[in-house]
């Protein structure tokens, strides 16, 4: 891996696009999210030629709205998917030793209620399979709570009908970051990655050069693109790039929707994260992260704007209404939300199912003009989707080459384990104080940016006030492919959903450094603080459906 040659910088647009209109690729990728992002490292690992093009950024769709999770998939026991649940158990331990900066260990509280879904026999077995074939560590398996101990782990959980708890492991993560960093690791080995860079037209024909169309959307430009094999892993949008190929047939793709929503952890206040049931077949997530805490998800049929699903009131009250009947004493309103966000699933459709029931199996479909698409599936398993589809590719371009991505680590990952993390942010915060900055953003920023940390902090002495905010533009400036300032403060540093504050308080000295480095006129910066101020509106105010009807 040479990370030198292939730098990841704003500036480097124009070159890139030359490359893209003059070289003829093994494989075009179409989709820059988890699921591109893995299929562009494992090719490029094998010696391909790679090029991944994605139409608005990198993690912007499904792959930065999730709930943040790499999990064993506990929930599909019920549905009797065990080899989905193994897969994905083993995958999890993969992608937390690639990326231990990354993905963190979550304890999980799963409360067992008289005339719950849940009892005790059930939940034990349940989690006792769950530990087995999800290959969970032994120090990290399940331990079953009675009623007493459950209320010490979160006093403020609803005493009446509790029974006890199951106490299990799963791991958080920052799902935008984590796709960014893959999308940069394969970069690193030779992938041609970029963003804004959307499929208007396909031409393939087996056997013969295919060529991708694509508009640049920044910049309004054309370009072709010539390759062996196109790989569809647009995620919501694969029957629309499958309907350029006019390859729409059979299975189709079903969205459903999920929503989230962030409070301030002093209002709900939980040491560790709690998985419990709706009552309505649908699972709740309440999940401690730093100062904040997040509730999610719903689960329902989503039929509206792809690049924009919203947030409804009804959605609001249905997380927070259950949320409240969970902690009786909290109190929550929708008042107190600091951000919201919400996702798209891009399921494979299943006649008579509800949402909540449908798989979250990946599949591919080969059209019969070659365009190869990959649907489904979860975060969690994204290397084995890319190892399923690479390996397809490789037998149809006669490539021996065995996939390695089990074993690379992914840029800032370069920890042994999770102790040499912890490490390291433990001497962070001594280099943050004698450089005058707040210790306190020390495990943020190693969350985010793992060892790349580093380089971060030595630049924050070119800047005289608010220093961090200042040095972590011009980084991802430079070592991000940023090109707008929701790029930045939405995907590469999650404020907009954690941290809204931190944009209005920072905005005035992050402008400059874009506009600068980008070459932005007056118009452009305008538009820019525009459209970052219509996201910090969006994130609080919701759609009320019932008052349209």
């Amino acid at each position: 891996m040479d990370s030198s040659k292939h730098i990841f910088s704003a500036d480097r647009r124009n070159q890139i696009i030359k490359e893209l209109k003059s070289r003829e690729f093994d494989l075009v990728i179409i989709g820059g999210g988890i699921t591109g992002a893995g299929i562009a490292l494992d090719a490029a690992t094998r010696g391909m030629s790679v090029a991944l093009i994605e139409k608005i950024d990198f993690g912007s769709g499904t792959s930065g709205r999730s709930t943040k999770l790499i999990h064993g998939g506990l929930r599909y026991l019920k549905n009797f998917e065990f080899s989905l649940v193994k897969s994905v158990g083993k995958e999890r331990a993969i992608v937390y030793r690639n990326a231990p900066h990354l993905v963190v260990p979550e304890k999980m509280l799963l409360p067992i209620f008289t005339n719950g879904n849940f009892n005790r026999f059930t939940t034990n077995l349940a989690l006792w399979v769950y530990d087995r074939i999800a290959s969970v560590k032994k120090k990290e398996r399940r331990i079953m709570l009675n009623r007493k101990e459950t209320i010490a782990k979160v006093p403020i959980i609803r005493s009446a009908e509790l029974k006890g708890s199951g106490f299990y492991s799963e791991y958080r993560t920052d799902d935008a970051r984590l796709t960014l960093e893959i999308v940069k690791t394969a970069s690193a080995y030779g992938a041609l990655c970029i963003n804004y860079m959307c499929c208007t037209d396909l031409t393939i024909n087996a056997g013969e050069i295919a060529r991708v169309v694509c508009c640049d959307e920044l910049y309004d430009d054309q370009l072709s693109i010539k390759c062996k094999k196109v790989v569809n892993a647009s995620g919501p949008w694969v029957d629309q790039v499958r309907k350029i190929d006019s390859s729409i047939q059979g299975k189709k793709i079903f969205h459903t929707k999920g929503v989230h929503l962030v409070v301030p952890r002093s209002r709900l206040n939980i040491g560790h994260g709690i998985y419990f049931d709706a009552g309505d077949d649908r699972m709740i997530f309440v999940i401690p992260r730093f100062e904040n805490t997040y509730i999610g998800t719903t689960d329902t049929v989503y039929k509206g704007s792809l690049e924009k699903p919203e947030v409804t009131v009804n959605d609001v009250n249905y997380l927070i209404d259950s949320v409240n009947a969970m902690f009786p004493s909290v109190g929550l309103n929708s008042k107190e939300i600091i951000s919201s966000w919400s996702g798209l699933r891009p399921l494979i459709y299943q006649e008579g199912k509800m949402p909540s029931s449908i798989s979250r199996k990946d599949e591919i479909f080969i059209s019969d003009s070659g365009l190869i698409t990959i649907a489904g599936g979860k975060l969690t398993g994204y290397r084995l989707m890319a190892k399923k589809t690479v390996d397809l590719v490789c037998k149809q371009l006669n490539v021996v080459q065995e996939c390695r991505t089990d074993s690379i680590r992914i840029l800032g990952g370069e920890f042994k384990k999770e102790g040499m993390v912890r490490a390291y942010i433990t001497n962070l915060k001594t280099r943050m104080k004698s450089f005058g900055l707040n210790v306190n953003e020390a495990e943020i920023l190693v969350r985010a940016f793992g060892k790349q940390t580093d380089t971060i902090l030595n630049k924050t002495r070119s800047f005289e006030k608010e220093k961090l905010i200042q040095a972590l533009a011009w980084f991802c400036l430079r070592n991000e492919q940023v090109h707008t300032l929701s790029d930045f403060y939405i995907r590469r540093l999650g404020y907009l959903h954690f941290y809204p504050d931190r944009i209005r308080s920072t905005i005035d000295l992050v402008i400059p450094i874009f506009s600068s480095f980008l070459k932005w006129d007056e118009e452009r910066i305008e538009n820019e603080r525009n459209e970052i101020y219509g996201h910090l509106r969006s994130i609080t105010e919701f759609k009320d459906e019932d008052a349209e009807a």
